[in-house]
């Protein structure tokens, strides 16, 4: 069995890891609910607050419906207290690569290696589970943050997500390849990564096991009373899209200018990073989001803006009525796949088509060429059947 130690020093806590950091089963029918942690071996609140939730229920007893499972990620990286040791582990999750991986001829890193393994607990769950499933990623970040919600954009992440007293951003899909829960997400399944704080806070920990507690109480395989999430200290329930990253190239030199904290507003000419030998200003009055503070990471920093609960409003009455079937109708757009969840944009001829059009209607938009955009959806792909018995559906 692989175990590794994970020390977080300014925590002061010192825990044993095993690949299933605990699974607990009801004596009743009920969901499946799936905790990852540690997937960036820098960030360890997340299997230490699994560990307190475990220790708890167990200790009280607690009766449950369905199952939980609490899943350590890059084991080897949080060994060694790094991010990553070969590559970002979650930044590969391909279907191609995936199969790469999994094959005998393939020589694989030490990141492949840890997704071999994690992929194969992955498929157990999924085979022997029962629906609903829910996949949640516990994370933190190199700055400080209040805590808030990641996810892909569609409506069944949205809904389910809206349930939380916290921010909830959009958009990151358009920007981070190959990550674990937009690999699910594309399996149709809810999922949703949680930013609990600093890595190195304390209180990071005690914000992830409110956290998990909530979505335990949520998803209802712990039936009691609902807690009204004040230990998120009443954060904003705003919805933010991201529309801006600045990429740290293999061979760029990046440096972030200290103080700066997510959701934080600056004014326009506000010098906030260094890329090589550019000083990088604000062209306007901009929210940062995610500003790197740490080594290992190709994301820079984001900007964010919050969506009008107007607009909110009308992305879902126009996915209700699949009104992006439409867009096949006008020049240079057709679909890339016979599941019409996919579309290749020409923008020589549909140049007035702005990647905000495709956002309301679900897509998220990738440059496939120097003259063609490729956006998809999820909507298709989401298993809203098997939601529909939950609660807060």
């Amino acid at each position: 069995m692989i175990m590794q130690e994970v020390q977080k020093n300014d925590l002061k806590e010192t825990t044993t890891v095993e690949r299933i950091i605990g699974h607990l089963s009801g004596n009743r029918e009920g969901p499946t609910v799936v905790f990852f942690a540690g997937i960036h071996g820098n960030e360890p609140a997340g299997v230490l607050a699994l560990k307190q939730v475990f220790k708890r229920l167990i200790a009280k007893k607690v009766d449950l419906e369905g199952e939980i499972f609490a899943v350590a990620g890059n084991l080897g990286a949080l060994k060694k207290q790094v991010r990553f040791q070969a590559v970002d582990l979650n930044r590969i999750w391909f279907p191609e690569r995936i199969s790469n991986i999994l094959s005998d001829e393939h020589n694989n890193n030490a990141e492949e290696e840890e997704l071999k393994l994690l992929y194969g607990v992955l498929c157990k769950i999924l085979e022997k589970g029962n629906p609903p499933f829910y996949f949640i990623d516990l994370h933190t970040t190199s700055s400080d943050t209040t805590p808030f919600i990641v996810l892909n954009d569609s409506l069944l992440n949205r809904k389910y997500a809206s349930n939380y007293p916290l921010p909830i951003i959009l958009g990151i899909e358009e920007y981070l390849e190959g990550a674990l829960l937009s690999y699910i997400n594309e399996l149709g399944y809810v999922s949703l990564g949680f930013e609990s704080g600093q890595h190195n806070d304390s209180k990071a920990v005690e914000n992830c096991v409110d956290f998990i507690e909530f979505t335990l109480q949520l998803t209802d395989v712990v039936r009691t009373s609902k807690s009204d999430g004040n230990g998120f200290n009443n954060a904003s329930h705003t919805f933010y899209e991201i529309y801006h990253q600045h990429t740290i190239g293999a061979e760029d030199i990046f440096r972030m200018f200290p103080g700066f904290t997510n959701f934080q507003e600056v004014p326009k000419g506000t010098e906030i990073a260094v890329n090589n030998d550019a000083v990088l200003k604000t062209k306007k009055r901009r929210q940062i989001f995610m500003p790197l503070y740490q080594d290992q990471g190709g994301e820079g920093f984001y900007f964010i803006r919050p969506i009008p609960k107007f607009l909110l409003w009308l992305s879902k009455e126009l996915r209700r009525f699949k009104v992006d079937h439409l867009l096949v109708k006008l020049p240079g757009v057709q679909w890339k796949s016979d599941k019409k969840d996919t579309l290749l944009v020409d923008q020589r001829i549909a140049r007035f088509m702005a990647k905000s059009i495709f956002h309301l209607l679900g897509y998220r938009a990738r440059q496939f060429d120097e003259t063609h955009l490729v956006v998809k959806s999820r909507e298709i792909a989401s298993r809203n059947n098997e939601y529909k018995g939950a609660g807060w559906f």
